[in-house]
Formats: structure tokens, sequence, C-alpha cells
């Protein structure tokens, strides 16, 4: 996707409104219209947000709330492997920030950031529901369960 200031390319534009037309462009299906615009595009900056607001005929600011509310949703690109360690109550108390930590460490990033490379970006989040066990972290989609300090690095070499 080409961005610059408030344009986009004019094919970007087409998928943006194909999407939001399999919707019927109903603005109650925001959410769903958001979590497809990112499957395809990997992100969600601004001028998507503002072609998305004109489909479905909602303000930008409504289209910018749910996009920064929802931590699922980024406005920045991601790495191929983009990495998410749970640090929800039983995760942290489990040593979870331990975790964080070591993946800053082996990837040379801190949360919120994405390798030069393109290949890793990490984040934390609050529940995913596995606090069973605990300290949880995800790779792209795949659950990693009972992550410990020591089998981060070969987590990483794993994806490369």
């Amino acid at each position: 996707m080409k961005t610059c200031g408030n344009c986009i390319k004019e094919s970007d534009k087409d998928k943006i409104k194909d999407i939001c037309q399999g919707f019927d462009n109903d603005p109650f299906e925001l959410i769903s219209v958001l979590h497809k615009i990112q499957e395809n595009f990997g992100f969600i900056p601004q001028e998507v947000q503002e072609e998305v607001a004109y489909n479905l005929n909602i303000p930008v600011s409504k289209v910018f709330g749910v996009v920064s509310f929802y931590s699922f949703f980024t406005m920045e690109p991601r790495g191929e492997y983009p990495i998410s360690v749970c640090t929800g109550t039983a995760c942290y108390v489990c040593g979870a920030e331990n975790i964080v930590e070591e993946f800053e460490r082996v990837l040379g990033i801190k949360v919120g950031q994405t390798t030069d490379d393109g290949k890793f970006s990490l984040n934390t989040l609050r529940c995913i529901g596995t606090c069973g066990l605990a300290p949880v972290l995800m790779i792209g989609s795949k659950i990693h369960g009972r992550a410990k300090v020591e089998d981060i690095k070969s987590l990483v070499d794993s994806c490369k």
C-alpha cells in the first residue's frame, strides 16, 4: 500500500470499497469491516480509516475511535511475525515481564516496535483466555503456553 499524507492508490480505494460493500456498507458492521481491512492491508493507517468512513458514511472520528480502542487493530505496520505477550494478572504473576524483557533483548526492540527487517513486532496484551497456561504468548495466531525465558531465543530462531 502506498500512502502519502491524504492519498492512497486507486486500487487500494477499490479494495476498501469492495470490503465495505461486502458488509452492505452497514456502519453497524464497522468492526467486521476493520478486521477484513487489517487482514488485507496488515494495518489501518489514517488514509484507510478515511476511506472506510467515506464508504460507510460515518465520521472518521468514529473509525479512529474503534481502531484506537481495540488493541487488535494497529495503525502501524506489524512484522511478518507479530509477537504478543500476555501481561494479564495470571501471566504477569507467572513471569510475563521477564518474557517481554527477553524478547526485547533478543530482538533488539521495545514493546510497540518492529525490527528493521520487518520480520518481528513486539506487543503486549491483557488476556487471551488461556490463564491456565500462564505465562502465554502468541506468535502470529499460534499460542505458546507456559513460556520460559530460556525458550525465547529458540522461538525467534524457529521463525527465521
